[in-house]
């Protein structure tokens, strides 16, 4: 028994340096999308941060969602963040499953670059919209009477510039159009439901997705107009720069996951990564436009239209 778990822990653990090896390669080559992706963050929560000087309280605006969804109260207000907290961190873990599992299909470093294009794109609308118009926020906090509905003057521009976190992000007001906890939410399903493998926790994320939506409006933290603002624009920022980016390298193939070149440059001879993938796979890499139609009829070659005779050596001729 001690023999076999011994075996299967070093098998584990060559998997993990492997895999190390690999992701560290990796983002030595994409280190600055990183970098830039999660900078975005920073001046997401600025940009948040910034228009709660803005917000004036005043009576919640009438709403559709207010009106058929029973309000949860402040002391539920949890059960959104807990669900998505959750989303949040399975997400992450699946992320991360390369370093654990044999079996994958994506490259850690490759996914968080495109979750942070999406997450760029998406938030640089919702900059955007909420900076335009400014609404009375539905939050217990951003209510008339509450003290954290509006801010002070701010004394420096460092007071501006650190963000107060965590807690200037958790009660902020003013930036409702469209929710930001939608636009992780959203990008966090489509990513899986478009790299992820298993079929049932795609149809739970997207039931995750609209639960977490009814929750939302429930526990008043946004208009039902955020909500369904955040649907179809998230789904279409992912749509449109998922086209543009390049196709994420398939892992199902063992060799081709073992032998393909990490960087997307040329190799030394001249092949693509994407003309090693067809040798590999036992499939030409000829230009499809060479291609033209033959066919053999009686010792002769039709080409393009033109016969070309053909001197053949047959038994008995």
């Amino acid at each position: 028994m001690s023999l076999y778990i011994g075996r299967e822990a070093s098998k584990q653990w060559k998997i993990i340096c492997a895999e190390t090896t690999t992701e560290i390669n990796l983002l030595l080559e994409n280190w600055k999308y990183l970098l830039a992706g999660i900078f975005f963050q920073y001046i997401h929560g600025l940009a948040a941060r910034g228009v709660h000087y803005l917000h004036r309280p005043g009576p919640t605006l009438q709403d559709l969602g207010f009106i058929f969804l029973p309000e949860l109260g402040q002391d539920k207000a949890y059960i959104s963040e807990t669900l998505f907290t959750f989303i949040f961190l399975s997400f992450v873990l699946w992320t991360f499953h390369p370093f654990i599992f044999k079996s994958k299909k994506i490259y850690t470093v490759l996914i968080w670059c495109r979750v942070l294009a999406f997450l760029v794109a998406s938030q640089a609308l919702r900059i955007v919209t909420f900076y335009a118009t400014q609404l009375p926020g539905p939050n217990y906090h951003c209510r008339e009477g509450s003290k954290l509905a509006t801010l002070p003057r701010p004394e420096s521009v460092f007071e501006v510039l650190l963000i107060n976190f965590p807690r200037g992000v958790i009660y902020g007001c003013g930036d409702l159009i469209f929710s930001s906890h939608m636009i992780f939410t959203l990008v966090f399903v489509n990513t899986y439901n478009r790299y992820g493998t298993r079929r049932c926790i795609k149809q739970l994320g997207w039931t995750l997705a609209v639960c977490q939506s009814l929750l939302i409006i429930a526990s008043r933290k946004h208009y039902t107009v955020d909500v369904v603002v955040a649907w179809y624009t998230v789904n279409l920022v992912v749509f449109f720069v998922e086209k543009k980016l390049s196709e994420l390298p398939d892992r199902t193939n063992a060799a081709a996951a073992l032998q393909l070149p990490l960087s997307t440059k040329d190799n030394k001879d001249g092949r693509t990564k994407e003309e090693n993938h067809k040798l590999l796979n036992g499939n030409s890499i000829v230009d499809p436009a060479d291609w033209r139609q033959r066919t053999q009829v009686n010792g002769k070659i039709l080409e393009d239209g033109h016969v070309l005779h053909v001197d053949t050596a047959m038994n008995g001729a």
